[in-house]
C-alpha cells in the first residue's frame, strides 16, 4: 500500500519502490517551504526556486514524482483559518461588512501551493519548465489521484497566464522560420503531415495556417489551425492533402474550410484556445477575402467506431470490415449513416456531446451539417469512423442561439443530419 507524503515524512526508513528516502524527503519538502517563506522577497523567492528547478532538471522520474506528491500534499490551505473566515464571512452577510469579509474568505482558501507556483513562475525559463513538469505529470495522473490537487492547481494557474488577452496570433506560412514550419510537422494530430511538400502544399497560396503564440514560449505555437479557401463545402480530406492538386483560385473562393486544429502542450490540457483562435481567424478572412461567405470544417469522428462496435447490432458490425467496398445504396450504408447522425446529434454524457470533436466546435456554437462518406479513406479514418467525416458549420448570425441550445441540452444540427436518423 502507497504511503502519503505525511507518513513518510515521519519514518526513518525507506519503503518499497520509494524514490527518496524520509530524510532526502524531508530536506526536499523544506526547499520548496523556503521558496515561499513569507520572509523573504520576491527575488529570493525567485532564487530559491531556481535552485529547485535546477535539482529537479538532474532528478530521476520516480525522485520528480516525489517532488509531485510533495506539493500536492504538504501545500495545503490552513483549515482552521479557512473555518474561521467563513464564519466571519457568514456572518457578515447582508451587511455593510460582507465584502471585506468575502476577501478575507478567499485570501483564506488560497493555498500556499498556488504561491510556490507563483515563485517558480518568476525564475529563468519557470513558466515553460511548470509547463513541461504538468506535461510529464499526466500519465502518473491515472493511476495516482494523490497528484490531482496539484494538477488543477496548475490548470487555474495557466487559465490566468495563458488568458487569450496575453496571446499573439501570427499567421504561419512557408516563409516563415523553418524551425517554426517543423513545429507543424512535430505537432500535427489529426493528419499527419508526411513530408516537406506535403506541409508546403498546407502552406500554399490557398491556404491559411494561424497560430496563438505566449511570449514565455517564444517560437512555440500553443494551438494551430489550418484552413482551405475553397469554393464550396469540401466533403474529402483527400483532395484537401493533394500534393499534386493545383491550388484553388481565390477570386472563386466562397468557403472556409477548417480542417486541422492541433493542440500542441500537453501541459495545458483544459486551457481552452480554440474558440477564440477559431473566432479570430474567422475576422482576419473576412477582411482578406470579403467573398467569403461560408465557415465550416472538415472534422474527424474520433470515437465513432468503437461506439458504433458497442451499440450497433452485431450484424451490421459484421458487415462493416471493409465500408468502403459498399454499394452506394446497400442498407448497411445507409445504417451507418444513421448510426453516425445519432452518434453526434444525440449522444451526450454529462449533458454534452460525446464525441470530443463535437465537444469542442458544438460548444463554439457551430451546428452538426453534414457526414461525409469515405471523406477520409486512411487508415486512421477508417480506425476511427469508418471513414465518415463531419462538417460543422459557423452560421456567424446564430452562434449564440446554437450555444443556447446546447446549454439546454439539445444539440444544434441540420434537417440533413435529422433525415439520416434510424
Amino acid at each position: 500500500m502507497q504511503r502519503s507524503t505525511r507518513e513518510r515524512l515521519k519514518a526513518t526508513l525507506r519503503r518499497g519502490e520509494e524514490a527518496l528516502s524520509p530524510r532526502v524527503l524531508r530536506r526536499t519538502l523544506a526547499e520548496l517551504q523556503a521558496v515561499v517563506d513569507a520572509q523573504v522577497g520576491e527575488v529570493e523567492g525567485g532564487r530559491r526556486a531556481q535552485g529547485v528547478i535546477d535539482w529537479y532538471q538532474h532528478a530521476t522520474p520516480e525522485q520528480r514524482r516525489d517532488m509531485w506528491l510533495l506539493m500536492s500534499e504538504q501545500f495545503l490551505q490552513d483549515p482552521q483559518r479557512v473555518k474561521e473566515a467563513r464564519a466571519i464571512y457568514d456572518a457578515a452577510v447582508g451587511t455593510p461588512d460582507e465584502a471585506a469579509a468575502e476577501v478575507m474568505y478567499r485570501r483564506a482558501t488560497v493555498s500556499p501551493r498556488r504561491r510556490l507556483l507563483q515563485r517558480m513562475s518568476a525564475a529563468q525559463g519557470g513558466i515553460r519548465f511548470l509547463v513541461e513538469m504538468r506535461a510529464e505529470m499526466q500519465a502518473a495522473l491515472k493511476s495516482d489521484r494523490r497528484l490531482l490537487a496539484l494538477d488543477v492547481e496548475m490548470e487555474y494557474m495557466f487559465s490566468t497566464w495563458f488568458d487569450v488577452a496575453f496571446l499573439d496570433l501570427q499567421r504561419i506560412s512557408w516563409d516563415s522560420p523553418a524551425s517554426l514550419v517543423e513545429k507543424l510537422i512535430k505537432y500535427e494530430a489529426v493528419h499527419d503531415i508526411r513530408s516537406w511538400s506535403d506541409v508546403k502544399n498546407r502552406l500554399d497560396s490557398d491556404r491559411r495556417c494561424y497560430g496563438f503564440f505566449h511570449a514565455s514560449l517564444p517560437g512555440e505555437p500553443l494551438i494551430f489551425v489550418e484552413v482551405a479557401l475553397v469554393d464550396e463545402m469540401a466533403d474529402s480530406i483527400t483532395p484537401l492533402l493533394d500534393e499534386e492538386g493545383a491550388p484553388a483560385d481565390l477570386e472563386r473562393a466562397t468557403t472556409a474550410i477548417f480542417y486541422s486544429i492541433s493542440n500542441t502542450q500537453p501541459g495545458l490540457r483544459g486551457v481552452s484556445f480554440g474558440d477564440s483562435l477559431i473566432k479570430r481567424v474567422v475576422d482576419i478572412l473576412k477582411a482578406e477575402f470579403p467573398r467569403l461567405k461560408c465557415f465550416a470544417t472538415l472534422s474527424p469522428i474520433p470515437g465513432l467506431r468503437s461506439w458504433v462496435q458497442k451499440n450497433a447490432p452485431a450484424e451490421l458490425v459484421a458487415a462493416l470490415d471493409d465500408p468502403l467496398a459498399l454499394p452506394a445504396k446497400s442498407p448497411q450504408r445507409r445504417q451507418l449513416l444513421g448510426w453516425a447522425a445519432r452518434y453526434l446529434g444525440q449522444e451526450k454524457q454529462e449533458g454534452r456531446p460525446l464525441d470530443p470533436v463535437a465537444r469542442f466546435h458544438l460548444g463554439n456554437g457551430a451546428r452538426v451539417e453534414r457526414l461525409n462518406w469515405a471523406a477520409d479513406p486512411s487508415a486512421k479514418g477508417l480506425k476511427q469512423s469508418y471513414g465518415l467525416m463531419v462538417n460543422y458549420l459557423y452560421d456567424l448570425k446564430r452562434l449564440d442561439k446554437h450555444r443556447s441550445m446546447l446549454a439546454q441540452g439539445q444539440i444544434p444540427i441540420s434537417g440533413a443530419i435529422e433525415d439520416l436518423y434510424l
